[in-house]
């Protein structure tokens, strides 16, 4: 039934009732007292508004008709009730029919860009694989590490090489075309940084344009973070070095709280613990190095394959076993356990080194002649004097370890 026809229909009993007491109104001015009318029409009519029954007394005759009015008013009420829910009811089914072809549009549209992401990315990670394969076919340069210990605690650097992989923090709403350019980036720095002096300067410049565009990319921090150690071992200034550190600390601690899983951060965090403890106090110095020892394991554990890890890891332990009686007991009152290890432990580190790449770098080669002189090796210690030799002094860190060398062959000599 249409909303026209119920609304005919409310008025149709509206008229009734409203005819219904007229009439009641007219026999009560024109009927005789006393007389018994017996009215099958009303009786009818009442029987069909719930049963009313009228009586032939006149007192209760205005009792009949409040009552039919009352049943009268409860009716209207209800049928109006009833035509607001269709009226309702109506209202929700026209949005309904709206709504549902915008839902399926947007529902269509979701599931499209979800199967293009699908179909693109594999098709982009190719497109970076087959560059990383182009440039690796690149020249490289010898790396190396060194670094100042003060008062016989642990520092160290160097230049890493090999492949390494370009995660990156990235957010949803970031473009490929953003992350071809900072691909590209990351790649234009890397090789700048195993250049020279001039080229790692270039690298640091180029990153610190993109800071701020790039400030939550563990990739890009972690780079940068290296850059200020370049800039660290480049610079004489006390408080050029001491600035360069403190800013790239902060970086690598940002990318390690960014992703846990980046080897590179832990790495670079750790070695800028190492090359705080240049600038501090006997505690800090002490408390960067189980920093140091801390992130360092994390990264092994990473990317175990990297022989610049387990460098480093040599060079903790020998500072650690050249620690004086004074320094441990120092770290035993602060921190409850000393660090601890030997000699030992520092030369099956560097040999890892060597066996995971042969001919590392002039550094390491220096580090196993220690260990052998200090374990009373002195055949041994001659043969990797003499490997030491044998690699150009490339970079700051080779001429530091040349320096090293001749030191220990004097001694070796005697």
């Amino acid at each position: 039934m249409s909303p026209f026809e119920n609304k005919g229909l409310i008025l149709g009993i509206m008229a009734g009732t409203a005819g219904i007491s007229l009439m009641l109104i007219w026999y009560r001015k024109t009927r005789k007292p006393g007389a018994a009318v017996h009215i099958p029409a009303f009786l009818d009519v009442g029987n069909r508004l719930n049963s009313v029954g009228w009586r032939n007394e006149a007192p209760n005759e205005q009792g009949a008709v409040m009552v039919l009015h009352g049943r009268q008013l409860q009716i209207l009420e209800k049928l109006n009730g009833l035509l607001v829910s269709v009226d309702e009811l109506k209202r929700e089914v026209t949005f309904l029919k709206e709504a549902i072809p915008k839902l399926e549009e947007r529902v269509r549209n979701e599931l499209k860009g979800k199967g293009d992401v699908q179909r693109v990315s594999p098709s982009h990670r190719a497109t970076k694989r087959r560059k990383a394969e182009t440039a690796s076919g690149a020249t490289e340069t010898t790396s190396s590490e060194e670094a100042e210990s003060e008062g016989g605690y642990l520092t160290a650097h160097t230049d890493s090489e090999g492949e390494e992989e370009k995660r990156c923090m990235k957010s949803p709403d970031v473009k490929s075309e953003e992350e071809e350019e900072l691909f590209n980036l990351l790649q234009q720095v890397d090789n700048l940084h195993k250049g020279s002096e001039d080229d790692k300067k270039e690298g640091f410049r180029l990153l610190l344009e993109k800071n701020d565009k790039y400030e939550n990319c563990v990739d890009f921090l972690w780079r940068l973070a290296r850059a200020y150690g370049d800039l660290f071992e480049m610079t004489t200034d006390a408080e050029e070095k001491r600035n360069y550190v403190t800013d790239g600390k902060i970086k690598a601690e940002k990318a390690v709280q960014l992703d846990a899983r980046s080897a590179e951060s832990h790495q670079w965090f750790a070695i800028m613990c190492g090359y705080m403890s240049q600038f501090e106090s006997v505690q800090n110095k002490i408390r960067n190095g189980y920093l140091f020892k801390e992130h360092l394991d994390k990264a092994i554990e990473l990317k175990p394959q990297d022989p610049f890890l387990y460098y480093l890891h040599g060079r903790w332990c020998y500072s650690v076993a050249q620690l004086s009686w004074i320094e441990k007991k120092v770290a035993a009152a602060l921190f409850g356990t000393p660090p601890t290890s030997t000699v030992e432990e520092a030369l099956q580190n560097f040999l890892k080194a060597e066996e995971m790449r042969p001919g590392y770098s002039k550094c390491n080669y220096v580090y196993l002649a220690k260990c052998y002189k200090d374990l009373g090796q002195k055949n041994n210690a001659l043969k990797y004097c003499d490997s030491a030799l044998s690699i150009l002094s490339v970079t700051n860190e080779d001429k530091e370890a040349q320096k090293d060398l001749e030191a220990l062959l004097l001694t070796l000599k005697l």
